[in-house]
């Protein structure tokens, strides 16, 4: 996607998560505009399978333009996100976007699912929407009082209500639930406030590690999307008029496509025509 004109320049954008896959994207897409970075991660030491912690995901936001604040921690606890955003104020002066993107997932059947692992779902992806939103929510408010078109962007599905989501996976469902009713319910509460609110969520699969280290994974690579699909589908959200997305579960090619996209071959991890594999809700 071309470059814009730099419209997030000294803009600041806090995340939950953003060490690697698609958070790291849509990070590095506003660093490219010389925005401003906090990232909120547990990832202080690299993973056996999984690429990229935060020291090295600051790295190359930095080397794209950006300038970032680490923030490691937990976004299930109060206090980490309290610290979070109080470092970013002091450090950037503000916070213009939130963006929700750390998740956990388990695709087990209700009998097979740990509660243990009901639990960090519901607490990471539920509660730490619903926690750092809430927490930046004053700092919001001051952005858009300065004309800054704030946005909380949430990594969450449309609400699709078909009896076989919730059978599929229960737990993980309610989590991913959770996230978008987090959007739902603040895009009302915030109407006429001037904050937009939205989630976005991928058309297809998209090719990041956690799907590669699956089983089969080669082929979900193969029938999947790359991350910048997201990253300029975000930005575009990001940098819209004021009031054009808000209250809205929106779809990353969609996106692209109200703002004139047609090609989007160039976002499949592998060249090819073989069909593409649908994310999960749609």
């Amino acid at each position: 996607m071309p470059d814009g004109d730099s419209a997030l320049a000294q803009r600041t954008m806090i995340m939950s998560g953003g060490s690697r896959g698609i958070g790291l994207e849509i990070a590095r897409r506003a660093a490219a505009d010389g925005a401003n970075v906090t990232l909120i991660a547990k990832t202080d030491q690299p993973h056996a399978s999984l690429p990229g912690t935060i020291h090295t995901a600051a790295e190359e936001l930095e080397a794209a333009g950006g300038t970032v604040l680490k923030v490691i921690g937990d976004v299930r606890r109060d206090e980490v996100v309290a610290a979070a955003v109080e470092q970013t104020v002091e450090r950037f002066g503000g916070i213009d976007i939130v963006v929700n993107n750390a998740s956990a997932i388990d695709l087990s059947r209700t009998e097979d699912l740990p509660m243990k692992a009901y639990d960090l779902m519901q607490d990471i992806n539920c509660r730490g929407s619903f926690l750092l939103a809430k927490t930046a929510l004053p700092h919001l408010r001051k952005s858009a009082g300065a004309g800054r078109n704030p946005h909380i962007l949430t990594m969450s599905p449309p609400l699709n209500l078909e009896p076989r989501w919730a059978g599929a996976h229960l737990g993980y469902t309610i989590a991913k639930y959770g996230m978008s009713l987090v959007t739902l319910g603040l895009a009302e509460e915030l109407r006429g406030s001037g904050i937009w609110v939205n989630s976005l969520w991928p058309r297809t699969t998209i090719a990041t590690a956690a799907i590669r280290n699956r089983p089969g994974g080669e082929q979900r690579v193969a029938t999947s999307r790359i991350p910048q699909i997201c990253a300029d589908a975000a930005y575009l959200v990001f940098t819209a008029p004021p009031g054009k997305f808000t209250g809205r579960f929106l779809i990353d090619d969609d996106v692209l496509a109200e703002h004139g996209v047609t090609d989007f071959g160039r976002y499949r991890a592998v060249p090819g025509l073989a069909p593409l594999n649908t994310d999960l809700f749609l």
